[in-house]
């Protein structure tokens, strides 16, 4: 895992970058599942709007009331360890001043000796539940693409702050990859999705070689696709309209499958719901404006 180095920035936001909050609670399982502290965050008054994300009043343990304000952290591992170590980097998508919040972490970073940098997301895409949950993994970066088997995405469009990021860190010379979970549109009203969170965290452990802690991931995963396996049960069009998901993603998946066999696939879907904005599938993982 030479490409990224010992010490890796993942970084994952509440937001745009955050379908199913699958992201953000990789981020949490990491920060859960080891020690870390603080090294730095950024003043909120510079970067966020208050009336699009608003702090929250809560009472701690003795009662007492407490404001916590939108906030975005860079964390470092409490205990220096063998092997590749994961520095984190989270909080709220800023509302403004996105290069001058990059380059405040980035700088940080620097100091830190950083030597990879990693952004996970996730983004609601016309993919099955019942499937594996497909992580697109990609780089603008040559080398890393090719010590580390990476594509490239051809998107060209809106970014979230991920993007900015990751721009930043790459022009300050930290070599930076890309993790995006496909979570399928349709169970927003089965948000969390642990699914897609165990997703990221196989693909980062897989990417940087760091073990990474899963907790109860695995049958938390399972209780959730079996919820939405439930509620399509109870749905003629949602059981059907997943039937054909599943065609598409087999047919993408299958060994023989070949460009032609898939734009065909892609064409028949088209016909079927009417060329439809939105209806049609978009292949797990490429064509997000979130990238």
């Amino acid at each position: 895992m030479d490409g990224l180095g010992r010490r890796v920035l993942v970084a994952a936001f509440d937001g745009w970058n955050d379908a199913g909050e699958a992201a953000s609670s990789a981020i949490t399982q990491l920060r859960e599942g080891g020690s870390y502290e603080t090294v730095f965050s950024v003043d909120p008054e510079l970067y966020f709007d208050y009336q699009y994300t608003r702090p929250h009043i809560a009472a701690d343990g003795d009662g007492r009331r407490t404001l916590r304000w939108p906030e975005a952290s860079l964390l470092r591992p409490a205990r220096a360890t063998r092997g590749t170590q994961l520095w984190l980097l989270t909080g709220v998508e800023p509302a403004r001043a996105w290069q001058a919040f990059s380059s405040e972490f980035i700088d940080m970073a620097l100091r830190e000796d950083i030597t990879g940098f990693v952004a996970i997301g996730s983004m609601m895409s016309d993919v099955p539940h019942t499937r594996p949950i497909s992580v697109f993994a990609g780089s603008d970066n040559e080398n890393l693409r090719g010590a580390l088997e990476l594509e490239r995405s051809s998107y060209e469009g809106p970014v979230g702050i991920l993007s900015v990021l990751g721009d930043a860190a790459e022009r300050a010379g930290i070599p930076t990859a890309s993790l995006w979970a496909s979570v399928p549109h349709y169970v927003a009203g089965h948000t969390p999705s642990p699914k897609a969170t165990l997703a990221l965290l196989d693909k980062l452990e897989d990417l940087t070689g760091a073990p990474v802690p899963r907790g109860d991931l695995a049958t938390e995963a399972a209780a959730w696709e079996a919820s939405i396996d439930a509620a399509a049960a109870d749905d003629e069009e949602m059981t059907e309209y997943i039937h054909q998901l599943e065609r598409t993603r087999d047919t993408w998946d299958s060994p023989e499958a070949s460009g032609d066999a898939i734009a065909q696939e892609f064409e028949r879907y088209l016909r079927r719901t009417d060329g439809k904005p939105g209806d049609g599938p978009s292949k797990p993982g490429r064509d997000d404006p979130r990238r």
